[in-house]
């Protein structure tokens, strides 16, 4: 007869390998306080991770200094893009159906800024009923640019010299990742953000089985999100290019298996 202690011990060893524990012992009725009863031990982390179509700065820079980034909507274009998106999500799926495996309950995540937000809706009309739920996780939002925001790049040592000077200061020592803007976030700031939320996404797993997530964020936001999941390193983010509108990327398990969908880079 196992030990309570050797259940948790060997179930905890085979979550780690993100494998199956067929050859465990069933937990006893003493194991439901530690939630290892209900725990889809086989079931694997899969997320995909989709940047945001294209926005109205990001091809007019100078709506920063007028509209507040949370509020900034998608162009006709990104909305196209999101589409795409969904589309390509809906072909992934489909894809694994035919392969003959049991359809999933997906979940999305939505950052709640406004791009997020419709290119989250242009995303569930384009996959259908691929996606089953919807939620937002405010940790997922873009990096905060503090007293930066808005203001345009030859412009920043004029307004804020000091500020700006310790910010290249981190840049020039290959240092982009730990240079925080003022009021603001740096990289390593958004990627601690993002690791805040990893806990939720962990309980949709233990608590409810559900192992399948898309995820629609932001650029730093996606690259920190990979980083953070793969246990990579602050190098690797700062060689890493930004995602193209609408880019899918796959995480599998601890796994990073690159962009399934390039999405759009102009």
């Amino acid at each position: 007869m196992p030990t309570l202690y050797s259940l948790v011990h060997d179930r905890l060893h085979a979550a780690r390998l993100h494998v199956a524990p067929t050859t465990l012992s069933r937990p006893t009725r003493g194991c439901v306080g530690l939630g290892l009863c209900r725990l889809p031990w086989g079931l694997l982390m899969r997320i995909l991770l989709v940047r945001h179509g294209q926005s109205l700065a990001n091809i007019d820079p100078r709506v920063y200094s007028t509209v507040a980034d949370h509020a900034i909507p998608l162009t006709q274009r990104g909305m196209a893009q999101a589409t795409a998106a969904g589309e390509q999500l809906a072909a992934h799926y489909g894809r694994l159906a035919q392969a003959g495996e049991e359809r999933p309950h997906v979940r999305m995540w939505v950052s709640p800024y406004l791009r997020a937000r419709q290119s989250a809706d242009a995303i569930q009309r384009a996959a259908g009923d691929w996606i089953t739920d919807r939620r937002e996780h405010v940790l997922l939002v873009e990096q905060q640019f503090g007293l930066f925001d808005g203001i345009p790049d030859d412009e920043l040592a004029i307004h804020h010299p000091e500020a700006y000077a310790h910010y290249q200061k981190c840049r020039k020592f290959k240092g982009k990742f730990w240079a925080r803007m003022p009021l603001g976030e740096s990289r390593f700031d958004v990627a601690a953000r993002v690791h805040q939320a990893f806990g939720t996404f962990q309980r949709d797993r233990v608590n409810h089985g559900i192992s399948d997530l898309v995820v629609v964020c932001h650029g730093v936001t996606l690259r920190a999100f990979v980083m953070m999941w793969c246990h990579l390193s602050p190098e690797w983010f700062e060689t890493e290019s930004n995602p193209g509108n609408g880019a899918i990327r796959l995480i599998e398990g601890s796994i990073d298996r690159g962009y399934i969908f390039d999405g759009f880079k102009d």
